[in-house]
């Protein structure tokens, strides 16, 4: 399975969402950033994704985008093909 990574904070519900659908395509571990925690994250995150907002995930070292996009992929039949990597 692909290694996931997703910067997030302890209550963003996109963040809880995200974790749940990648929990129920069998990803056990993800590797959180926790922007809240390390606000000068949050800089590192927006220089690599151009984004400011959480969650930005990470799959097999693809950025993928937020829990919309991840979402999007999932309903689109490729998030499964991304975790397989």
């Amino acid at each position: 399975m692909a290694k996931v990574l997703m910067y997030c904070t302890k209550v963003c519900p996109y963040c809880v969402r995200a974790e749940q659908l990648l929990q129920r395509k069998g990803v056990r571990d993800i590797e959180k950033i926790r922007v809240d925690l390390q606000p000068e994250l949050r800089a590192v995150m927006m220089e690599k994704t151009g984004r400011r907002t959480v969650p930005q995930i990470y799959i097999g070292g693809e950025h993928v985008g937020g829990y919309d996009d991840l979402a999007a992929l999932n309903q689109a039949g490729e998030l499964d093909k991304l975790l397989a990597l």
